[in-house]
């Protein structure tokens, strides 16, 4: 017998143990997830995602007094937020400044009216300066809320933290909001027009055949409009595909949102409107000195084959496991 022709243990065990570094190899390759980078730009920082655009969220606009996102795209680059301003002939060309795509914004707090930009908002500084990463980019900025006289002090500071994750049913956009004041106190007031909102793309509103859904089943922006809910989701056929935007609330806000929303494509989550909404006492939120209110919530931006393959209640579930 030719010994030499023998394998030894050791190139046995080696062998033996191919598959799995095969299959290890390939569990590593499946999990390696696009780039999410974030481009800081002149008044502006640029989100892409494998170098495919996703979103631009503007800190500096001469025209809007606030910080929004503008240009929201699902996978695939559909856009799923309306054209940013509005092109005459193709969008409604409505509250083009109120709406630039998605925004956080109150029309009263304190007696001011952020919303329908009376007042400024104004970027103060960069907490976290824009980070790219496998999966995930994010960044966090200190925003002041101004009365209209300069000399007053802001009505309130916002640390407003953005992460940006690419997860199994598209781009979900993490926002939490922390407010507190300088002053004794700012109050939120009881309006429609408070919250988190988002204008779908043209194609995709109620009015062009799209749909509105929330987490009880209501169906239709009538039937949606002024009710609390978990999530509550627009979306439309476009280019063939179902695409939209899940908007989803983190049930430690310390009150359920109602949904604002309409046939034209605004959705609102609103924690602070209550008599506008159903007719019951006013509400008032005091965040008195050395107090802070918190609001986050999670967007999904998401193009998909049918409306089937869209599990709603899991991309629910997993924005709230957080990261």
């Amino acid at each position: 017998m030719n010994f030499h022709s023998i394998p030894s243990a050791r190139f046995l065990h080696a062998l033996s143990l191919l598959p799995s570094l095969i299959c290890f190899a390939h569990v590593r390759a499946q999990a390696a997830q696009p780039t999410v980078e974030l481009a800081s730009e002149p008044g502006q920082v640029a989100i892409s995602v494998g170098g495919q655009p996703v979103a631009v969220y503007v800190f500096a606009d001469p025209k809007i007094p606030r910080p929004y996102f503008a240009h929201l795209r699902a996978p695939g680059g559909l856009q799923v937020t309306r054209n940013h301003p509005p092109i005459a002939g193709k969008d409604a060309a409505d509250h083009d400044t109120m709406h630039p795509g998605l925004w956080l914004a109150f029309g009263d707090l304190s007696g001011c009216d952020f919303w329908r930009n009376k007042n400024k908002v104004v970027h103060k500084e960069f907490v976290q300066p824009p980070a790219s990463g496998e999966g995930k980019g994010a960044f966090a900025v200190c925003n002041l809320y101004l009365s209209a006289r300069e000399d007053d002090l802001p009505v309130c500071r916002e640390t407003c933290r953005i992460a940006v994750y690419v997860r199994p049913a598209g781009y979900l956009f993490v926002w939490e909001s922390v407010f507190a004041t300088d002053r004794e106190s700012c109050v939120f007031g009881d309006q429609e027009e408070m919250g988190l909102g988002v204008r779908l793309a043209t194609p995709l509103v109620e009015k062009s055949g799209g749909t509105v859904v929330n987490s009880d089943g209501l169906r239709g922006a009538k039937a949606a409009w002024g009710r609390p809910a978990e999530w509550c989701d627009y979306s439309g056929v476009l280019e063939g595909k179902r695409a939209g935007i899940l908007l989803m609330c983190d049930p430690s806000n310390f009150r359920p949102s109602r949904f604002h929303v309409r046939d034209y494509g605004l959705m609102a989550a609103n924690p602070f409107g209550r008599k506008v909404f159903d007719g019951g006492e006013p509400s008032t939120v005091v965040v008195r000195r050395g107090e802070t209110l918190r609001l986050r919530y999670g967007i999904l931006l998401y193009a998909v084959e049918s409306d089937s393959e869209l599990d709603r209640k899991a991309a629910y579930a997993d924005f709230l496991r957080g990261k």
